[in-house]
Order: C-alpha cells, then sequence, then structure tokens
C-alpha cells in the first residue's frame, strides 16, 4: 500500500512538471551577440559632495561654503556641465567637530560619491580625509591649513586649495620684524591642529631674527578655545606689553581675547592670523575694537581681481546681496572649479584618473587663480598678504604685493 501511494505521488509530480514545462515560451539560448542584461542608463548629472560645518561654532563658513559652491555650480552648469552633464551638490553636515566629520565623509561615501570637496577646520578634516582615502574618493580640502595632513600622512586622493600654515608663519617672521619692527613678541593658540602649527611654525621662522638678536618671544602659551573670560591672559598680556601680539587660532576666541584686552588697556599691535577676518570677528568685537589691528590672509575675496572672480563676485552678489564672508568659502568654490578641471581632464569620474589629473593640471584657472597642484596635494603658488581694519571697520590692505 505505501509503494503505490509513493508511486501515485511521483506520478501526480511528473504530470505536473510537464505541463509547467508545455506552458512555458521557449527561450533561446544567449550568444555572443545577445545581451543578458539591459545597458545601464547614463547617470543624468556628475554629483560632487560637499561637507562643511553647517551647524556648530563654525556654522557661518559652513553657509558662505554651501552658497559659494552653489554659485561655481550654477556657472559651470550655465557653461554645458562637466563632460557634458550637469553637476549636482550633495551636502553633508559636519558639525564643526572631527566626530561628526567622520559620519558626513560616511554618508557620502554611502551614496557612491567619488569626488568631494571637505572641509573646514585641519583638525575637522582629517578623520573625513582617512575615510575618503580608503575608499578611494577624492577629496579637496578648502579651509584646512595644517601642514601634518599632508606631510605627515600620505594620502594619494587629498587635494586642498587652501595654503599651507607654514607659507603663513614664514610671511608672519618676515612681516612681524622687517615691517613692524617688532622686538618684543607674543604668540597665543588654542592648542588646536590649526592654531598650534601656525604658532610652532611662527617660532620656527622667528628663530634666525631672534639668533641674530633682532627680536625675541617673550610670550608663548595656549588659552582654552570656547571660555567666554579671558581676563587671565589679558592680564598676562598687559604686563609683558609685546610690540606685536599673534593670535593664532578662530575669530570667537579672537573677538573675544581682543575685546577684553582693549577693555583692560592692552595697546599692542593685534595680529590675526588667517582664520579671524571674517564678518563675525567683526560683529562680536566691534569697529572701535577691530580698528587698527592687522590680520593676515591669502587674497581675500573683495581684493580678487582675476576675470574669474569677477564673474564669480558678481553672480554671488546678484544671488545673495553680498560678498562672500571668507576666502575659505571661495576657496571652497575652487574645489569644484578645479575637480570639474580634472574630470574633464579625466574624461571620466574615475578616482585614479582624476587625482591623476589634479597633480598634472597646468592650466585650469580658479576664482583665486591658477589651480595646479604638488604630487602630494597641495596648492600651488598661494600669495599672502597683510590686511588693517581702518577707522570704518573696514579691510585695507597693509603691505601690498609690490
Amino acid at each position: 500500500m505505501k509503494k503505490t501511494i509513493v508511486w501515485l505521488l511521483i506520478s501526480v509530480l511528473s504530470v505536473a512538471l510537464l505541463i509547467t514545462g508545455c506552458a512555458q515560451p521557449s527561450t533561446p539560448t544567449p550568444t555572443a551577440t545577445t545581451s543578458a542584461s539591459p545597458t545601464p542608463t547614463p547617470a543624468e548629472t556628475i554629483k560632487i559632495g560637499l561637507q562643511a560645518p553647517l551647524t556648530g561654532n563654525f556654522a557661518a563658513e559652513g553657509q558662505w561654503a554651501k552658497q559659494c559652491v552653489e554659485v561655481a555650480a550654477d556657472l559651470i552648469n550655465q557653461k554645458g556641465g562637466i563632460l557634458g552633464k550637469k553637476v549636482e551638490i550633495v551636502i553633508a553636515d559636519d558639525g564643526s567637530n572631527p566626530k561628526d566629520s567622520a559620519l558626513a565623509a560616511q554618508k557620502l561615501i554611502s551614496q557612491g560619491l567619488k569626488e568631494v570637496i571637505a572641509s573646514y577646520g585641519s583638525s575637522v578634516t582629517a578623520p573625513a580625509a582617512d575615510l575618503y582615502d580608503a575608499n578611494k574618493v577624492v577629496s579637496v580640502g578648502y579651509g584646512c591649513t595644517a601642514v601634518r595632513l599632508t606631510m605627515e600622512k600620505q594620502r594619494p586622493y587629498f587635494f586642498r586649495t587652501a595654503g599651507r600654515d607654514d607659507t603663513q608663519s614664514e610671511f608672519f617672521a618676515k612681516f612681524a620684524v622687517e615691517v613692524l619692527k617688532a622686538k618684543r613678541i607674543a604668540i597665543m593658540h588654542d592648542n588646536q591642529d590649526y592654531g598650534k602649527g601656525v604658532a610652532e611654525d611662527a617660532k620656527k621662522y622667528l628663530q634666525p631674527y631672534i639668533d641674530k638678536g633682532e627680536c625675541e618671544i617673550v610670550y608663548y602659551d595656549a588659552i582654552t578655545p570656547g571660555e567666554s573670560d579671558y581676563s587671565a591672559v589679558v592680564s598676562q598680556i598687559k604686563e609683558i606689553n609685546p610690540d606685536v601680539w599673534f593670535f593664532t587660532a578662530y575669530y570667537p576666541e579672537a573677538a573675544l581675547l581682543l575685546k577684553q584686552a582693549r577693555q583692560a588697556g592692552v595697546t599692542c599691535t593685534f595680529v590675526g592670523n588667517n582664520s579671524v577676518p571674517t564678518p563675525e570677528f567683526e560683529k562680536i568685537a566691534g569697529v572701535d575694537v577691530i580698528k587698527g589691528s592687522i590680520h593676515l590672509n591669502e587674497p581675500m575675496p573683495q581684493f580678487l581681481t582675476t576675470p574669474e572672480a569677477k564673474e564669480f563676485m558678481e553672480a554671488y552678489k546678484a544671488k545673495y546681496n553680498e560678498l562672500p564672508g571668507s576666502i575659505w568659502a571661495v576657496y571652497a568654490a575652487d574645489a569644484l572649479n578645479a575637480l570639474a578641471a580634472a574630470i574633464e581632464k579625466a574624461g571620466s569620474t574615475d578616482p585614479d584618473a582624476v587625482a591623476n589629473a589634479m597633480r598634472t593640471m597646468t592650466d585650469a584657472k580658479g576664482i583665486t587663480g591658477p589651480l595646479m597642484f604638488t604630487e602630494r596635494g597641495d596648492r600651488k603658488n598661494i600669495p599672502y598678504y597683510a590686511y588693517i581694519y581702518n577707522e570704518e571697520g573696514k579691510l585695507e590692505l597693509y603691505w601690498p604685493k609690490d
């Protein structure tokens, strides 16, 4: 009986399979000329990421960067885009801190982006740059100047449109001693990658002058960023009374320090590094405080003179009714311009091809000048200038190029 049931089941199954097979149309075996799958539709846009501090301590810088990149993207698209496709900007907020920077990088990587603009602040840029490099994503920093980003670790997919701290520090040493005729110099930083790096390099470049007896460093110490009361260090500066007080950190602390120092009767020449002169610094400190203070920077937006700069500034002002708040935001726009030129030269968005094109570009023009990079990814030929706030609280060139 059991055998009969088994054979009956086998017979029913065989009939079912036969009927199923007959119900299906015959399918030819694919040949060499027959595609097994449809050809994928080409992407309609070329997506490029922007990692910026849209929240946190440097949200103003992030907003300026976003606006500058969007204006630059508009101009590129008006001229036909990249490789005949429109560029699309994908934005990730890094919160102005290293932890969120890594999360922002992971977010953009997970979306399959191969080229990214990132970011403001050396300590914020570093963890993101590591992740981008590990995943073969070309990243171009726009507000990260620490020497170590390119010199202590080789990152073949990392570039930057801003200059390095050692260039600024070398300029400061020469400017302070030879132009300002400073004999007694105070250097104050915030113990973070950027500020400490500028301060250490300033010491290095001042050493030859110190050896010749032309100047001395009478103060070298760090503050704690984010505090609201700097009366203790202000008292030290007042007591020491240097000829020049060089502050190497960011604009929020610079504004508070200078404001409290002037209220305490400190009259020495204040020199801020290139992250200080911004509308936010002016707003926090006030015109009466900032006038007479000197600041080092690469060519600032209002002093750019190239045809590309004129076109960009006019487009930006037409859209926002003001100029960009800082040079770093303009460097973010030039990071996009550099990537666009490299992709065009490479003929694709392949990261290896684009990185090679970045290193070998010779005729790419940017808002801030020629876009050329060293083997390690540093921008070539970055100039520095000194600026001074006049009686009306407006920046003027202190030491013209000539």
